[in-house]
């Protein structure tokens, strides 16, 4: 069990720090194709000028308190909404990647399965 935490951690955080650091970078500056319900949610993203950076500095530290393991139970739960809100949207609006963002929903949940007994304080009374 040790070893598959480990491997997920690891890969979880791989899969953010490349996300947020190419787009601090403009490592990527071709955007792929979307659909018209694409654009308008990202052009409503966009607008609101805070929402992107903040969403890939929560990306960013998430990714390196992964990558470092000291905090990682909190991380796990820091990263969760991002997470959810990239599977939620790629499952309404892009269905093409959700199988790579299934993995990552599925890789934050088994994290969070792994690390339950440090959440357990949180929730017992």
């Amino acid at each position: 069990m040790k070893i598959a935490v480990i491997i997920v951690r690891v890969l979880l955080a791989a899969m953010y720090l490349f996300a947020s650091v190419s787009y601090f970078l403009n490592l990527m500056p071709k955007a792929p194709e979307m659909t018209a319900a694409q654009t308008s949610f990202m052009t409503g993203v966009m607008a609101s000028v805070y929402l992107m950076p903040l969403i890939k500095v929560t990306e960013l530290i998430g990714g390196i308190l992964l990558l470092i393991n000291r905090t990682a139970p909190l991380a796990a739960l820091v990263i969760f909404p991002v997470t959810l809100n990239i599977f939620l949207y790629h499952a309404f609006l892009g269905p093409k990647d959700l199988p790579m963002v299934g993995v990552m929903l599925i890789f934050n949940l088994f994290l969070f399965y792994a690390y339950r007994a440090k959440y357990l304080p949180i929730v017992s009374k």
